[in-house]
């Protein structure tokens, strides 16, 4: 098979996760939700160019850490079915990862948005 072809066929895998990311995870439609007033508001603020990009990459760093979480999960679902201390640590340890991600991300629109809006009030 063609490495061309084998590319094309690695982008429909990787579609075909952002689908199912976005139609099982009840999470990312809260990050979505957030992600979207986010990008609202920075263009009713009228946010900087080296600001988007900061916003940019905290919506992906959101979104990337809750489909390593996605996926780490139903791994671990799938490796050990029933209750176990260790299965659960590493969900747990996985979910954390989400967390920091979306802490990182809040702080950083807090920084960026609330002076502004200040200075609008």
């Amino acid at each position: 098979m063609s490495t061309i072809l084998k590319s094309i066929r690695s982008f429909k895998y990787a579609f075909r996760g952002l689908y199912f990311l976005f139609k099982v995870e009840h999470n990312i439609s809260i990050h979505t939700f957030i992600a979207v007033v986010t990008v609202i508001l920075g263009f009713v603020i009228k946010i900087s160019v080296n600001e988007w990009l900061l916003i940019i990459l905290c919506i992906g760093l959101v979104f990337t850490a809750e489909a390593m979480n996605s996926a780490i999960e139903k791994m671990v679902d799938k490796i050990s079915p029933g209750q176990d201390v260790q299965a659960g640590m590493i969900k747990d340890l996985a979910a954390a990862g989400v967390l920091l991600a979306a802490i990182a991300a809040a702080t950083t629109g807090f920084i960026i948005f609330i002076p502004k809006l200040i200075t609008l009030l």
